[in-house]
């Protein structure tokens, strides 16, 4: 039954992991459960899985899982809009632009106000040039920017790029907090829009949470499973239930994304 698993599901990822080896655990549960002795690479048979769009160790939210031949339909997800809510701290910088990094700057914030955060959402809504952040998923030489900065080694900043924000909204404001919905196309970082909008508000800022709520049709309520129900039976039902969520015929060929530095995951 696991190995005729095929088609496009979500997981809820948990905080912690990074996206990769919330993968590798999604595998090795569904092989123990189909009793697959693994002695390191050989294997009865090949169980091919993949994630579209890698999220933070530090975010939570909608992973989009291929399985089989669904792992040829997780360009789409790269291509597609994504939802995420974030909560933004005014007033501190770190390495990594989140909650995870060294503090590298500190400003006051008291001058913010809400309205004067409202207005600067909306110079991030639409077409934007964005920099990607240093500590990121994207590669210099085959190798992450992240894992050459967790090295030590010198990495200089991408250039900016053009992303698109279809809306963003502000949810809350008590300072030095603000909660932000945003939904934007493949290749944004929440993180930089927040460290972006600390800048235009003559402040600093960093993400404190991150929750990715929605990629393409998979939204977090409805879609994502949650770890204890990481079982062959429950993603057997889930493929089911989200293959009407998919495009048909031609458009779940596997898209080039607009970003060559984002690459769906895959592994076997």
């Amino acid at each position: 039954k696991l190995f005729s698993l095929s088609g496009l599901f979500a997981v809820r990822k948990p905080k912690g992991p990074t996206s990769a080896a919330v993968l590798n655990l999604l595998k090795e549960r569904l092989l123990a459960e189909a009793g697959v002795q693994t002695n390191g690479n050989k294997r009865n048979k090949v169980l091919k899985i993949g994630h579209g769009g890698t999220l933070d160790s530090a975010a939570t939210g909608v992973l989009v899982v291929g399985i089989g031949k669904g792992t040829k339909m997780l360009g789409t997800m790269l291509a597609g809009s994504k939802k995420y809510t974030a909560i933004g701290m005014l007033g501190k910088a770190t390495d990594t632009l989140d909650a995870t990094g060294k503090v590298t700057e500190e400003k006051p914030y008291d001058q913010v106000t809400k309205g004067d955060l409202e207005n600067v959402l909306q110079k991030f809504t639409g077409e934007i040039m964005q920099v990607p952040p240093l500590y990121s998923a994207l590669k210099k030489d085959g190798e992450r920017l992240s894992t050459l900065m967790k090295r030590g080694e010198a990495v200089e900043a991408k250039p900016a790029r053009p992303v698109r924000v279809y809306s963003l909204s502000l949810q809350q404001f008590q300072p030095p907090l603000f909660t932000l919905d945003v939904e934007c196309g493949g290749g944004f970082y929440v993180r930089s829009l927040v460290n972006d909008i600390g800048k235009e508000l003559s402040t600093c800022a960093t993400v404190q949470e991150l929750t990715r709520t929605k990629q393409g049709p998979f939204t977090l309520e409805e879609h994502a499973l949650h770890e204890d129900k990481w079982t062959i039976d429950e993603i057997a039902r889930s493929l089911e239930h989200c293959t009407a969520l998919l495009p048909a015929g031609p458009s779940r060929k596997k898209l080039k994304t607009e970003h060559p530095g984002e690459t769906a995951v895959i592994c076997e």
